[in-house]
């Protein structure tokens, strides 16, 4: 049974676990720099960190359960720019992960649902993310859910630096 839920400070650790361990599974493999990746997990996922960013009002979190289990989450940045985004009120998709095992249930793009819904109902004109260049089946998922790319930046986790894109969406506003 399958369940998506928004989530409470209480499920930081959740959030955590679920977050080292997706991305591991997605980009563990790209590091040289091992020591620099367990410094960002361990720094990234830290789960007093996530306690304090699900206190933020203009972060959302929601997790999903599939038979009780966390398997999924995903966090959406209301009002926050982007250089490479033209719009007055914009909104960030800022993660969606779902552990290797469950990816075809389809839990990330009933996640990113969820985000864009919510985007749209605060008044989001537009929604951006930031996707690895060598991510194909992110970047496929994205540009079949209407994401274009308009913009390319850099981001370095220890002594490895990678290649990223921006991507945008233009929302109907409900």
């Amino acid at each position: 049974m399958e369940q998506i839920q928004l989530a409470k400070k209480e499920d930081a650790i959740f959030i955590a676990m679920l977050g080292r361990i997706t991305f591991t599974e997605a980009f563990g493999h790209l590091f040289t720099d091992k020591i620099g990746l367990k410094n960002y997990l361990d720094t990234t996922f830290n789960v007093d960190k996530i306690k304090k960013s699900l206190e933020k009002e203009n972060n959302m979190y929601w997790i999903a359960f599939v038979n009780k289990l966390p398997v999924g989450y995903a966090k959406l940045k209301l009002n926050s720019t982007s250089q490479f985004v033209d719009a007055l009120n914009v909104s960030q998709l800022q993660k969606i992960y779902v552990l290797h095992d469950f990816l075809s249930m389809k839990i990330g793009k009933k996640l990113q649902n969820l985000l864009l819904q919510k985007a749209a109902e605060n008044g989001s004109e537009k929604i951006w993310l930031s996707v690895y260049e060598g991510n194909k089946r992110a970047i496929g998922f994205y540009e079949r859910n209407d994401f274009k790319k308009v913009g390319t930046h850099q981001f370095s986790i220890g002594k490895d630096h990678f290649q990223f894109w921006a991507m945008e969406k233009t929302l109907e506003n409900s």
